[in-house]
């Protein structure tokens, strides 16, 4: 996805430093959530099972990715607070599960946790190479990263969709646990809206018609995918096809 958006919008590669630093950092991220993460209230789910077997195995892999983390960020000190604000974000995201008082507190009030959610891999993704990467900022820079991030929401809706109850159980509050099944569907037809709005706009900003159709996939896709995922919570449909569908269009780019 990094790759994609330094393709597309600088018509270069994003550099050595920045992939390494955001492939170490997503590793520390995701292994600190799933560590943190209880296994509490009724789940019939393979991956939480297999967490809950296996928790040193996301302990190792934090520790890997902490220190490839800082390795790599050393090489760009430069960018230091777009690097921080990255950290940031992607530690707030998962601070609800800390087991302590004063961040457990969070999740009372975590109503837009889909949205901040949503907004870090868009950041991950799309500002922070840019910001990076660039040496100023464009209109088409934001509006790549509105279409990138009414993708993502609509996806995540699908997800938060899924944990609801498990949510609810827990004490984590969230914008899907408070809508009704109906709000939902408006909610997330709004989000594919945009982004199909935004993804066209690429195309008066000087993208091709093939790298539009590109982009335009994985949203239709999902679009298509909304009645089925709300009753199918498999971990294959979830975890490999929701999730694979962030990173569609980043291949076929590559590919092409």
């Amino acid at each position: 996805m990094v790759r994609q958006t330094c393709q597309l919008l600088l018509h270069t590669n994003p550099g050595i430093p920045l992939i390494s630093f955001i492939f170490f950092a997503t590793v520390c991220s995701y292994s600190f959530h799933w560590y943190l993460t209880p296994v509490e209230g009724n789940i019939s789910s393979s991956r939480v099972n297999w967490l809950n077997q296996h928790r040193r195995v996301h302990l190792l892999l934090l520790i890997i990715g902490v220190i490839g983390t800082i390795i790599s960020a050393f090489f760009l000190l430069n960018h230091w607070h777009w690097l921080l604000t990255a950290a940031l974000v992607t530690f707030l995201y998962s601070a609800p599960k800390i087991p302590h008082r004063s961040f457990r507190m969070l999740r009372k009030i975590a109503l837009g946790k889909t949205i901040f959610l949503a907004f870090t891999w868009t950041y991950v993704t799309s500002i922070l190479p840019l910001q990076i990467e660039a040496k100023e900022w464009s209109t088409a820079f934001s509006v790549f990263a509105a279409h990138r991030f009414f993708l993502i929401y609509a996806i995540c809706i699908l997800f938060d969709y899924r944990d609801r109850e498990y949510d609810k159980s827990i004490g984590i509050r969230s914008l899907i646990t408070w809508l009704s099944e109906r709000n939902i569907t408006i909610l997330f037809t709004f989000s594919v809206i945009l982004f199909v709005i935004f993804t066209i706009w690429l195309a008066a900003l000087g993208q091709p018609l093939h790298i539009i159709i590109i982009l335009l996939l994985p949203g239709l896709i999902t679009a298509a995918l909304y009645n089925y995922a709300k009753k199918n919570f498999s971990d294959i449909l979830y975890y490999f096809i929701l999730d694979g569908l962030m990173a569609l269009s980043p291949l076929l780019t590559l590919f092409i």
